[in-house]
């Protein structure tokens, strides 16, 4: 898989050179094996350094990487068996929210999560991750369906917003993440959320009201995207990367700052260059806080979720400073 991303050209490069020497195959020369041995340890030693000090701009633009594994694909890689649930019993179905009950070591939990779709035709389908109402009120049915059998609920959220149309405004868009983040505050089962991609704005949120909320180590969680927020402040989305640097929206500062409860390891280079490895941490980190929270009961899941979202955006208050005219 090549290095396509801006600041990724150092490493494209060495690439190039261990390609071109790979390619020669048995008509190597006499030092060009060791030569070999000593781009692949400085290329995994480059890509390690990028990739650890990577800036807010720069993690976005990882975290929306054409090639990074979407919902099903992970739900081939870590479920044992995945049945589809269609349909809001409204309107129709939303082919940007897929969901229903899955198989995961011989636990069966639902699972939803958003789809952007990896070739045009599944783009359009998926209308690139921006659900519509009826994709949230379908979740919505599962997630009650998944309280009604006393099934865990793991939702795995990329998504750059909801669907902005003014189709999805005229059925509700508003509406049904509001009813969603009402309904998922009181729901009496485990809930884990993760975000794997992109998790912006009202889209993302309305499968985050969780009690454990994860990221991948290169994910982004936002209250907008960092393009609107330059386009909103300043005028201009050029300022993209300075909005994405105020806003904090990396993994790694949001854990920092207590509103992510876990980071989940990704692979040298980011998800979209291992989906078996970035699978398997997944697959792991959800099974490790199912079974934490199973030794909880009912209500005390809803006040554990409760207070985890109230305790968002703590503040302390000091004596009052005395002004003086």
């Amino acid at each position: 898989m090549a290095y396509d991303l801006e600041f990724e050209k150092p490493l494209a490069e060495l690439e190039k050179k261990l390609t071109a020497l790979q390619r020669k195959g048995g008509k190597l020369k006499p030092g060009e094996r060791e030569q070999i041995t000593a781009l692949e340890a400085e290329l995994q030693q480059k890509t390690a350094e990028i990739y650890s000090n990577l800036s807010s701009w720069q993690c976005v633009q990882v975290a929306r990487h054409k090639d990074r594994p979407y919902t099903l694909d992970y739900v081939k890689l870590i479920c044992d068996d995945y049945f589809e649930l269609r349909g809001d019993r409204r309107f129709g179905d939303d082919r940007a929210i897929q969901g229903g009950l899955v198989v995961i070591d011989g636990r069966t939990m639902m699972l939803i999560g958003h789809q952007k779709g990896r070739d045009t035709k599944e783009k359009l389908e998926c209308s690139f991750g921006l659900a519509h109402p009826e994709g949230y009120r379908k979740a919505l049915r599962l997630m009650q369906q998944a309280e009604k059998f006393g099934m865990p609920i793991v939702t795995l959220i990329d998504t750059s917003g909801a669907s902005p149309d003014l189709a999805s405004e005229e059925r509700g868009q508003s509406q049904a993440i509001a009813e969603n983040l009402l309904v998922m505050a009181g729901l009496k089962v485990p809930i884990v959320a993760v975000i794997i991609g992109e998790g912006g704005s009202g889209g993302a949120l309305a499968l985050g009201v969780a009690n454990r909320v994860l990221m991948l180590e290169f994910s982004i969680y936002t209250v907008a995207a960092p393009e609107a927020a330059a386009s909103i402040l300043w005028r201009d989305t050029m300022y993209a990367p300075q909005a994405a640097e105020a806003m904090k929206v990396q993994a790694k500062a949001l854990h920092q700052l207590g509103l992510v409860d876990e980071l989940i390891p990704e692979p040298l280079g980011g998800a979209h260059r291992n989906h078996e490895e970035t699978a398997r941490n997944l697959k792991a980190a959800i099974l490790k806080h199912l079974d934490d929270l199973a030794s909880l009961s009912q209500e005390q899941l809803v006040q554990q979720r409760f207070e985890k979202f109230r305790a968002v955006g703590k503040f302390a208050v000091g004596d009052p400073v005395a002004v003086h005219g």
